[in-house]
């Protein structure tokens, strides 16, 4: 039963757009470049191996005057030739650096998306930004959307002096998204109910309160479960792909990471070398989680 359900758990979790929406390649110089965007000089594009084995794609988006870094952890059903705009806005409004990447399986990213290669996935990208960049712990910030509270948590359970924690629409657990249990199964995927506990940073905590696909309860209870609150963002209406389309969002937003700029404990953070032409957009896309009701097999 418990192997079943946690494949049911898992066939919810994850819906890479098929085909991918970009592509990558090495442009003259012989630096990788992802076709099917919009150039930008402030851009780096690594593709970087996980210890599952796998090879996955990772963009770094400069802002010249950032102190703080994002670490983007994506919704299920995108890949990040969709995220494109929405990291535009985010790094414009919030003076921040974003890095952000596909998970195993998702755009150009290779292997299979799994629970565990999305662990793999997020530790290869926190390894690529100590070592390219020298982004300390507590400059950085880890956000999560959706089932991409998962590797965010997982990281932030495990890494001590972190900024701070962003979870958008987040998940109890894989389980719970398609039923209300009251205890943690060993087959369960994303035990995100357990982790959030281990977070030694504050919290932000982002939720819809008429999200039909993750209920608002999964992102009150996991706020209740937090050892460093800071108030929460419950979107009144919001739904679980249209948060970044409500005025509050970005405002919110935006005192968290002033707020964490203040109470940083570290020196002032060397400027990254960037091109001081980053373009603000006017629309943000919303990104949809899909879920799709499982049919039974014959």
């Amino acid at each position: 039963m418990g192997n079943v359900t946690s494949n049911v758990a898992a066939r919810f979790a994850f819906f890479p757009p098929d085909p991918p929406t970009y592509d990558v390649h090495k442009d003259d110089s012989g630096k990788l470049v992802l076709q099917g965007m919009t150039a930008d000089k402030n851009i780096d594009v690594h593709m970087l191996d996980t210890k599952g084995g796998n090879k996955i794609i990772a963009t770094f988006w400069r802002h010249p005057v950032a102190r703080l870094t994002l670490l983007y952890s994506h919704g299920n059903a995108a890949d990040l030739g969709q995220m494109h705009e929405l990291f535009n806005e985010l790094r414009a409004h919030l003076r921040v650096n974003i890095m952000s990447y596909d998970y195993s399986g998702y755009g150009a990213s290779t292997g299979k998306p799994t629970e565990f290669n999305t662990y793999y996935d997020i530790e290869a990208v926190y390894n690529c930004l100590k070592k390219e960049y020298g982004v300390k712990q507590e400059d950085l910030i880890v956000y999560g959307q959706s089932v991409g509270s998962g590797p965010t948590l997982h990281l932030a359970s495990r890494v001590k002096k972190l900024g701070g924690v962003v979870l958008h629409s987040a998940i109890l657990s894989g389980i719970r998204v398609l039923y209300p249990v009251k205890m943690t199964f060993w087959f369960d995927i994303f035990k995100n109910i357990d982790k959030i506990r281990r977070v030694q940073c504050p919290v932000l905590v982002i939720h819809g309160t008429d999200d039909e696909i993750v209920d608002w309860s999964h992102g009150k209870r996991l706020w209740e479960l937090s050892k460093e609150k800071y108030d929460p963002l419950w979107v009144k209406g919001g739904g679980h792909c249209n948060l970044e389309t409500f005025p509050e969002y970005i405002k919110h937003l935006r005192k968290f990471i002033s707020t964490i700029e203040k109470i940083s404990i570290s020196k002032p953070a060397k400027q990254l070398t960037s091109d001081p032409s980053i373009t603000e957009h006017k629309h943000c896309k919303c990104l949809r989680l899909k879920a799709k009701k499982e049919k039974e097999e014959s």
